[in-house]
């Protein structure tokens, strides 16, 4: 995908403002909605099996995140998958901790691989775990980095058949087509709780208007931190300035600070 193609794509998410549902986790779905917002898409945070099949009938996508797992949440997920798949609509999955514990880790497997049009979107440790390999992790912190993933990842593209975004100082974007590698965001970044968790739910909103690779969204995800951290005193003013500079972003400023390979 050329940059061209990745700014077609953010004029398309704010004029067609697409319904993304969120199956996410207690400690973010205000950041992830409001990120949403920004963006110009339009979240619902819908938990419930009794309207799941209706929403993912007129939603754009669907972004499950695992971050606050529990036995009640496994079927609601499995059952929104079940739906997503009917509807032929993207699944982007985010294995928050997937490593940290044998529940987080077959939680994720079995979400990815009912899944029929998939995205997955985590940091190094979680996507080399969910591989089968060993992982370095902390809780839901990355001590990998996201280089050593790559081989990882090119193991879910093959297994799941689907797309992975791996992030970290250095985004890698694995297709079955291509890699492709991002050198933007800020060192300040991970010192704000979910801003991962927040690129998946905006790899949902690009999702639901066909870009189901998830470049577009780390490559917004990316700049927007770079904008932000200019501007940040530290990581709380870093989270209301990553909201204004989605809002804000413009095609020439996303052309021009893109660090792609």
């Amino acid at each position: 995908m050329n940059t061209e193609t990745i700014v077609a794509a953010l004029k398309q998410v704010r004029e067609s403002k697409p319904l993304v549902v969120n199956i996410t986790n207690y400690v973010v779905m205000n950041n992830s909605a409001n990120a949403l917002l920004a963006l110009g898409a339009s979240p619902i945070m819908a938990h419930s099996q009794h309207e799941m099949a209706e929403m993912m009938s007129f939603a754009g996508a669907l972004v499950i995140n695992i971050g606050t797992l529990d036995s009640a949440w496994t079927p609601r997920m499995i059952h929104a998958v079940e739906q997503a798949n009917l509807n032929k609509k993207t699944v982007v999955l985010d294995p928050v901790g997937c490593g940290a514990s044998a529940l987080r880790t077959e939680t994720s497997r079995q979400i990815a691989a009912w899944a029929e049009s998939l995205i997955i979107r985590g940091n190094a440790s979680e996507i080399i775990a969910l591989a089968g390999e060993r992982a370095q992790s902390k809780g839901v912190d990355a001590l990998d980095s996201s280089e050593a993933a790559l081989g990882a990842a090119r193991y879910l593209v093959e297994a799941y058949n689907c797309n992975v975004v791996v992030s970290g100082a250095t985004d890698y974007i694995v297709t079955s087509q291509s890699e492709v590698q991002l050198n933007n965001g800020h060192e300040m970044m991970p010192y704000v709780t979910g801003m991962g968790c927040s690129l998946s739910a905006l790899t949902g909103a690009f999702a639901a208007v066909g870009e189901n690779t998830g470049l577009a969204a780390a490559a917004v995800m990316g700049v927007v931190g770079e904008i932000a951290a200019e501007r940040a005193k530290g990581p709380g003013s870093l989270q209301v300035e990553i909201l204004d500079a989605l809002y804000q972003l413009d095609e020439a400023t996303l052309l021009k600070r893109l660090k792609i390979s």
